[in-house]
């Protein structure tokens, strides 16, 4: 089982403009209110989100060396790209009918109290986190079908996500093997399980109540809007639960994200990808 990623897994910036222009028409996502709620509450998060990813790896690149190095540099290139397309994407939401501005405001909130408890635990949340969208990108691999009846524009921009959350999901976790190498394996161990366990409750719930609150807008009781987005992210077609068995792994004491090699799923869309960010 490899303990770092992969050398052939090279984490390259593919620098691609998406025309997601089509999302001003509302539900995007198949016409599906629910659905399009729940995706535009997760790329609301991803901006500030994914700036923090970039800070907690920036802050230790005095400490690493050789691929781990071209691997973080690569990691920052890819968020810095994901955020600026997430949020050309937020800025198609009509503000004037949801509460945008206010679910930024508490993304954030949110994130500069993590990034108040310094380094080290900003690199924690990361590695969490990072797991859990690379468990999310790997479901959105085997399930496909949820984008279906999307515009191919705005579908290839999250198949681009997901094909990048893949191929970096262990930096962080590799910056973190590396710069905790004086800690001793009981509390690298606690502190990132305890980390996942209380990252995994707040981020699901979270990501709930935001989309309830957009789903709001579209008229929905609270109470009817709630039910709708937990029965999307938890029952059909339960895009946090779909990944449990890769979620799980993470508790098992000498995880690494690799032990689950799913360099052969990647194949074709890193190919299309490739090609589409190449020099004409």
């Amino acid at each position: 089982m490899p303990k770092h990623t992969p050398a052939d897994v090279a984490v390259a910036p593919r620098d691609i403009h998406f025309n997601v222009e089509s999302a001003r028409e509302g539900h995007w996502l198949g016409g599906d209110p629910v659905a399009t709620a729940v995706f535009n509450a997760l790329s609301l998060t991803f901006p500030d989100g994914e700036r923090l990813f970039i800070d907690a790896v920036r802050h230790f690149r005095p400490q690493l060396s050789g691929k781990l190095a071209d691997d973080v540099k690569g990691f920052i290139a890819q968020e810095a790209i994901h955020s600026r397309e997430h949020h050309t994407l937020n800025q198609l939401i009509d503000r004037t009918r949801y509460p945008v501005a206010e679910i930024e405001a508490e993304v954030r909130e949110r994130v500069g109290i993590s990034r108040s408890r310094g380094p080290y635990a900003m690199l924690i949340s990361t590695i969490a986190l990072e797991h859990f969208t690379a468990m999310m990108a790997e479901m959105h691999v085997r399930h496909q079908d949820l984008f279906d009846r999307v515009d191919p524009a705005i579908e290839r921009m999250w198949r681009w996500h997901a094909l990048e959350e893949l191929e970096h999901k262990a930096v962080a976790f590799d910056v973190y093997q590396e710069v905790t190498r004086a800690w001793g394996p009981m509390k690298r161990y606690l502190r990132r399980t305890i980390a996942m366990a209380v990252i995994s409750v707040l981020f699901t719930r979270n990501i709930t109540r935001y989309a309830a609150r957009l789903l709001e807008a579209d008229g929905y009781a609270p109470d009817a809007a709630l039910k709708a987005v937990k029965d999307f992210v938890w029952d059909k077609p339960g895009i946090f639960k779909r990944g449990w068995k890769t979620y799980l792994a993470w508790y098992r004491p000498g995880f690494h994200p690799w032990d689950q090699d799913n360099r052969a799923l990647m194949t074709d869309w890193k190919a299309e990808f490739d090609a589409a960010a190449a020099p004409a």
